[in-house]
């Protein structure tokens, strides 16, 4: 299995979609891609046979490939392992999850603003801590600096990585650097061409280098 690392990398985040793929290699190929994590198209499922190729696509990368939620499944194809979003009982998830992916397999998870949720998590194994600033919520930059907050705080506290969820561009990403996030994620728009997936990474990899050094 391919495991993260503890240096600031970036988290690719895709939908599986067919043209998935070709996002996921230009991403590769522009930066420092450290982990896949693959979402469902809104309001679906994980297609599997897109979650197939691009898991087989990610582990020839190098890139550790993981699907949200979708545990049996990423047995099933092999994954790396599993990212948990944000739900109630969220260790009792955990505990599932790594019973019946095994001690090697990554599970991460989405704590939401839940710091004793974050902690509990970290307590129990679990190979990464996530905050993020959800798109649906409205005021934009509350949920940011409660994101900013929360990644500070558990980079001066905790070993266990952490992921910053819901980048949205370079200099958000540089601060979060600063801050001592390990990971940043970079979700690909949907539909989005090669080109501008490979100018994104690149633009947000130069960033987040940037930052680290700065800090």
């Amino acid at each position: 299995m391919t495991h993260l690392q503890p240096d600031c990398r970036i988290y690719l985040v895709v939908e599986a979609t067919a043209a998935a793929v070709e996002q996921l290699t230009a991403a590769t190929e522009a930066g420092d891609v450290a982990c896949c994590l693959i979402v469902p198209a809104a309001g679906a499922a994980i297609e599997a046979a897109a979650a197939r190729s691009l898991v087989a696509a990610a582990q020839r990368a190098g890139v550790a490939a993981l699907l949200a939620d979708a545990t049996d499944l990423a047995g099933a194809l092999r994954a790396d392992g599993v990212h948990l979003t944000p739900r109630p009982h969220v260790l009792d998830a955990y505990a599932a999850a790594r019973q019946s992916l095994g001690r090697d397999a990554i599970v991460g998870a989405d704590v939401g603003i839940s710091r004793h949720d974050a902690m509990s998590l970290a307590e129990a194994g679990a190979d990464y801590i996530a905050f993020g600033a959800p798109s649906h919520l409205k005021d934009r930059q509350r949920a940011r600096e409660r994101r900013d907050d929360l990644v500070s705080w558990w980079g001066e506290i905790f070993e266990v990585p952490c992921v910053a969820l819901d980048v949205e561009g370079p200099a958000e990403a540089q601060r979060l650097a600063r801050a001592g996030t390990n990971f940043v994620a970079v979700t690909v728009p949907t539909g989005a061409a090669a080109g501008a997936t490979r100018a994104l990474v690149a633009e947000i990899g130069a960033a987040i280098a940037g930052g680290a050094e700065a800090g």
